[in-house]
């Protein structure tokens, strides 16, 4: 199955997420407006997995979390933490470059009030499995929200009752693969400090520390 980019060409799996790129191609010609592909090297033992692009972030610049308030954290993290170089300015040329790190969505089109429907993620989760499948060296999957969560445990066939999802949760996937968990660094949890800079940072450090243990 293929993945199509961009406005001139679509993907049109998802009647609904299709109808609103189309609107969102009108409102904003000059913005992406289409399935948003990864960023980072398919080479990386870290995988972020986030929940969709937003309409004013990564929807209009094309690249994940690059373009809104999720992105400024997300970002934040990853600069201290060394896994990434260079300075993120919220656009797609900014130069910056991920380390050992790659970044994903659940689901890569962009749905209206960022709330995808279950068929919608579950369209977008054969793509999900075949970047995960790809990933060689992956150690650690992230999961911001639990969306996400379910997106990856559906990749590998495994029961939500099984791996709950729980903030600074962590679940062996299999002998090689661990699954952490994390609230997702919307505003809105930022916002109520459902999830504060230093919980988001704890559990950066739990995967440094992760990582360093799988080497």
């Amino acid at each position: 199955m293929t993945v199509f980019y961009g406005p001139s060409n679509p993907c049109n799996i998802c009647p609904r997420l299709y109808c609103y790129l189309q609107e969102l191609n009108k409102k904003q010609p000059e913005g992406h407006n289409g399935p948003v592909t990864s960023f980072g090297a398919i080479e990386s033992q870290l995988l972020i997995v986030g929940l969709a692009p937003g309409a004013k972030g990564a929807n209009y610049t094309g690249r994940p979390f690059t373009g809104d308030h999720a992105g400024d954290v997300l970002y934040g993290q990853l600069s201290t933490f060394g896994f990434s170089k260079g300075i993120f300015k919220q656009h797609i040329n900014d130069g910056l470059e991920l380390i050992n790190c790659r970044i994903t969505n659940a689901v890569r089109c962009v749905p209206p009030q960022n709330k995808p429907i279950g068929s919608e993620i579950n369209s977008c989760n054969i793509y999900l499995s075949q970047e995960i499948a790809a990933m060689k060296k992956l150690k650690i999957i992230l999961s911001l929200g639990k969306i996400s969560h379910d997106a990856v445990l559906k990749v590998f066939g495994l029961k939500q009752s099984a791996y709950k999802f729980a903030h600074g949760a962590q679940h062996q996937i299999n002998d090689d693969l661990w699954l952490f968990d994390t609230y997702h660094c919307s505003r809105y949890n930022m916002n109520t400090r459902r999830l504060t800079e230093d919980m988001f940072a704890a559990i950066f450090s739990n995967i440094q520390t992760k990582l360093s243990s799988l080497s």
